[in-house]
């Protein structure tokens, strides 16, 4: 995919409340145009009704978690050139491009560029994410090098670094994304390295995952109109 220009992560100004290093929440969120979202689940679904999700998706998890005191939230957005788009929820916290590169790099780049402090990183495939879930990442830091959100698929919904002493990097070697094996490849990217886990969740990538799950998302993600 392309991007017309790439952006650095924008550092937010650190509430009175803050810690020096504070938690800090990073959200990757695409403007939900039709076309662009929910790409797999289309396929099955049908554009309208995967952007519709998307959009509830989104916006629900924005509104649970960036408004919590424990952590600074900053939604990095895909494409870059819309990050002011009026799509994106207004009270998601600050906003910043994910730029160039592959999964791997855009998920690696906050890590880099953020200031000192844990890291938690988070996608919007999961609309049952709680704010539990993201504190016990938080917590797990304090004592793990790395944490992670398994899936149900074999992937992951959530990666938190702990960036002491160093950044270390999940994605040598090309990690490869939407397989089974793609957390037991990032895991063994970090062979020697504390290791922890938060909750397990489905990720919704088909028809099969949205029919299987829509009564437990009844209340965060409003209902679908029929086809």
């Amino acid at each position: 995919m392309r991007r017309s220009h790439r952006r650095s992560v924008q550092t937010e100004a650190s509430p009175t409340r803050a810690a020096p290093f504070a938690c800090r929440l990073v959200i990757m969120v695409k403007v939900p145009v039709a076309g662009r979202v929910k790409t797999r689940l289309a396929r099955e679904v049908g554009v309208i009704r995967a952007t519709m999700f998307y959009r509830y998706a989104m916006r629900g998890i924005v509104a649970r978690l960036a408004s919590q005191p424990f952590w600074q939230t900053v939604l990095i957005v895909d494409p870059d050139s819309d990050m002011s788009s009026r799509m994106l929820p207004a009270d998601g916290g600050r906003r910043a491009g994910q730029g160039r590169g592959d999964l791997g790099a855009r998920m690696q780049g906050p890590m880099r560029k953020l200031p000192p402090g844990r890291v938690c990183l988070i996608g919007t495939d999961v609309p049952d994410i709680s704010v539990a879930d993201v504190r016990r990442a938080f917590h797990l830091l304090g004592e793990h090098d790395a944490v992670f959100g398994p899936a149900e698929d074999g992937g992951f919904w959530l990666v938190g670094l702990r960036r002491t002493p160093r950044v270390i990097d999940p994605y040598r070697g090309r990690v490869p994304w939407s397989r089974a094996d793609t957390l037991a490849r990032t895991l063994a990217n970090l062979a020697g390295y504390r290791i922890g886990f938060t909750a397990r969740h489905h990720d919704v990538d088909s028809a099969a995952d949205l029919a299987r799950n829509r009564g437990r998302y009844a209340r965060r993600v409003p209902p679908l109109p029929s086809c």
